[in-house]
Parts: C-alpha cells; sequence; structure tokens
C-alpha cells in the first residue's frame, strides 16, 4: 500500500527555496516507492484561493485532507506563515484534517522567528485534527550550506516520535472505536 502524501507551499513565489526545502524533508523521511507525492505550490492558485465556491481549490483541500501525511510550508513573514498558506487553511472546517499527520515547515532569514512553525503553524494543524509529530522543523538561510544535516536531524526526530506513537498502536484497548 502507498502512502498518500501532499506538500503544500504558501510561498507567494512558485518554485520557491521553501518549496524546495519541504520536497527534500520528504525525500529523507520516506523510502522512494512507498508514497506518491502532490505537491501543491499555492502560488500558482492565487487566482482560485479566495475563490468561493472554488471547484480546484475543493480538489486541492481534499486531497490535502485524504493524505497520510502532510508538510504544510512557508517562508516566514511577519514572524508566522504567509496569508497564502492561511487563506488554504481557512477552507477546512473543524477537524478536517483529522487523520492526517502534518509537519509544519518554514524558513527565514535567521534563527529570530525559530520557534514560528511550532508556536503558530503547528496549534492551527493540531486544531484541524491533524497529528504533529514533534517540533515544526525551521531552516534559516545561514544553515543552506548544510542542508543536509539539518535535515538529517528533523528527520531523525520525527521518525523516532512517529515510531514510538506506532508501537502503542497493538496495546490499544479494542473497546475503544476507530475515529
Amino acid at each position: 500500500m502507498s502512502l498518500k502524501v501532499a506538500v503544500v507551499v504558501g510561498n507567494p513565489k512558485p518554485a520557491s527555496r521553501t518549496r524546495k526545502i519541504a520536497e527534500l524533508l520528504l525525500e529523507k523521511l520516506l523510502d522512494p516507492g512507498t508514497f506518491e507525492a502532490q505537491v501543491i505550490d499555492l502560488a500558482d492558485y492565487t487566482t482560485e484561493i479566495f475563490a468561493w465556491p472554488s471547484e480546484t481549490m475543493g480538489a486541492l483541500n481534499a486531497a490535502v485532507a485524504e493524505s497520510d501525511l502532510a508538510i504544510f510550508a512557508s517562508p516566514t513573514y511577519k514572524a508566522t506563515y504567509t496569508g497564502l498558506l492561511k487563506a488554504f487553511l481557512d477552507r477546512y472546517p473543524a477537524n478536517g484534517l483529522a487523520g492526517v499527520t502534518a509537519i509544519p515547515l518554514h524558513t527565514g532569514a535567521d534563527f529570530t522567528h525559530a520557534m514560528g512553525p511550532t508556536f503558530t503553524l503547528s496549534p492551527l494543524l493540531v486544531e484541524l485534527g491533524a497529528t504533529v509529530p514533534g517540533r515544526g522543523f525551521y531552516l534559516a538561510l545561514s544553515q543552506m550550506e548544510r542542508v543536509d544535516d539539518v535535515l538529517d536531524a528533523a528527520v531523525a526526530e520525527y521518525a523516532g516520535n512517529i515510531r514510538r506513537v506506532a508501537s502503542l498502536a497493538g496495546a490499544l484497548r479494542a473497546d475503544i472505536p476507530a475515529s
């Protein structure tokens, strides 16, 4: 069975460095051939993002909600994620991302806002019902020369957290209904 993965990029600039970092994180986290990934570069949908209703946006939101794993990536704007990403996430109802494991990711100029993905984006994803397997990932421009090392450390943390949670599954009481 192949995992469904979505990478949602909230950078207003198409094919951004933020998108590349999110794709690299995915490549390092999951074995090739075990997943099907869809990259949603929101810069490609700026004419649709505020259209209500929008079949295009509805289909994109549904694809993310049906994913096993989603990476939500944004450059840091004013100490948080972009309005473009917020507009996309605002289209979900309460618990609209239930069942999705979500990794919040920010890129930024320096470490001033390193807690941004953990402090701002992670709570929104949890509010929408997603499971966040650890701290949000932050990459400062000064880390670009050693991006592989930084990503490897984050991947090790996420993988360890996901494995620990998965190990509980066999011990769950049988009378607890699945959601």
